[in-house]
């Protein structure tokens, strides 16, 4: 059961990758001049299409880490409650990074996306410190 619900956070995670690959593909190929495999180095956050791309980009540096971490838990052993919240709680940081950075075009640092990126980082060392006790039998 907790496996069960561990899988479909980590479906809606993969899925909202998918999205981003999607809205980026989407919006770069029918930005004018647009050359297939490169992005502008003129565009910032003032572009959508700059944001877009980010935004997958962001998911494509972070994601594989944070399966990584919830594939180790899983055959690790960790059977808990809070190994769910924690991965469902990504699954939403996922998702409410990628709005923020669709809706916000800011330069500032930290902008309002940083604080859900944090809270990312956070839920994918508490996985890791999960498997670590369960492999250290605690």
């Amino acid at each position: 059961m907790i496996v069960d619900w561990v899988l479909w956070g980590l479906w809606v995670i993969l899925v909202t990758v998918m999205v981003q690959w999607f809205v980026a593909s989407r919006f770069k190929a029918a930005a004018p001049g647009a050359v297939p495999g490169k992005i502008s180095a003129e565009l910032s956050h003032d572009s959508f299409v700059f944001r877009a791309h980010r935004t997958f980009q962001n998911s494509i540096e972070n994601v594989p880490f944070f399966a990584a971490a919830v594939l180790l838990a899983i055959l690790s052993g960790v059977q808990s409650q809070w190994f769910v919240a924690w991965v469902w709680l990504y699954a939403i940081i996922r998702i409410i990074h990628m709005v923020l950075y669709y809706v916000i075009a800011t330069e500032k640092n930290p902008s309002p996306r940083s604080y859900f990126f944090i809270l990312g980082v956070v839920a994918n060392i508490a996985v890791l410190v999960q498997a670590a006790m369960v492999l250290a039998g605690a």
